[in-house]
C-alpha cells in the first residue's frame, strides 16, 4: 500500500462523537503536500487513527451546501425531503 501524508490545516467542527470515542469530524485537510480540501471522517482521539471518509473540493463543498440548503430536515416523509 502507497504510503500518504496528511497534515489538518483546521478543525471546522466535530459532527458527532461514537462512544468509542471516536469523532466524526469536518476539517480542511492537506494530503501529499496538495491544497487543502474539506474532509469528513471518523477520527479516533487524538488523530492517531483514522476511518474512510469524503474529501471535496472548494466548488463540491459549495454544492453540497446549496443542495442541504434545500432539504427539509424537519420533514418524516422520504419522498418530501428529496431534493
Amino acid at each position: 500500500m502507497a504510503e500518504f501524508t496528511y497534515e489538518i490545516v483546521e478543525e471546522l467542527g466535530v459532527l458527532s462523537e461514537t462512544t468509542r470515542g471516536w469523532t466524526k469530524e469536518l476539517n480542511l485537510i492537506s494530503w501529499n503536500g496538495r491544497e487543502p480540501k474539506y474532509d469528513i471522517r471518523e477520527w479516533a482521539p487524538a488523530h492517531e487513527k483514522m476511518g474512510k471518509g469524503v474529501t471535496l473540493s472548494g466548488d463540491e463543498a459549495a454544492e453540497l451546501k446549496r443542495l442541504l440548503a434545500l432539504v427539509d430536515f424537519d420533514s418524516t416523509d422520504e419522498e418530501t425531503r428529496a431534493c
